[in-house]
């Protein structure tokens, strides 16, 4: 069922110090920041050889990161996302399985523009985990 690693994602304070840093410290491949007002964020993605990294900022006052970096002032990961070839069956066999999706359940379009859903973290060992359509 689980595909490759998508992304690890990193809630930020400040989205252009962090891409600054991997950019010119790592000289990683930095995209321009997308905002995402659908899931209150801003985006920047870190092209690696095998995965990517997501820089996540806080798009408005009710973005869903802002409570993390209240707990988490210089930012830290927020969730790993995994890719499934099927969306729906993914979710069906999880539920099946006693496991709890976020949300009403339904797969909502993510910052690629491919389905996704949220699974809760305390059924992954305190990890939020985000699938992707593949």
């Amino acid at each position: 069922m689980i595909g490759r690693l998508n992304h690890v994602a990193i809630a930020v304070p400040d989205l252009e110090a962090a891409a600054a840093i991997y950019r010119n410290t790592l000289g990683a491949t930095v995209s321009d920041a997308v905002a995402q007002p659908n899931h209150g964020v801003t985006t920047i993605f870190i092209e690696l050889p095998n995965t990517k990294i997501e820089l996540l900022e806080p798009l408005g006052e009710g973005s869903p990161i802002a409570g993390f970096l209240e707990r988490n002032m210089s930012g830290g990961i927020h969730h790993i996302c995994y890719e499934v070839d099927d969306i729906s069956a993914a979710r069906d066999r999880l539920v099946k399985a006693g496991l709890r999706v976020l949300g009403d359940g339904k797969p909502k379009e993510g910052a690629h523009g491919k389905p996704v859903l949220f699974l809760h973290p305390k059924d992954f060992n305190g990890t939020l985990v985000e699938l992707e359509q593949a």
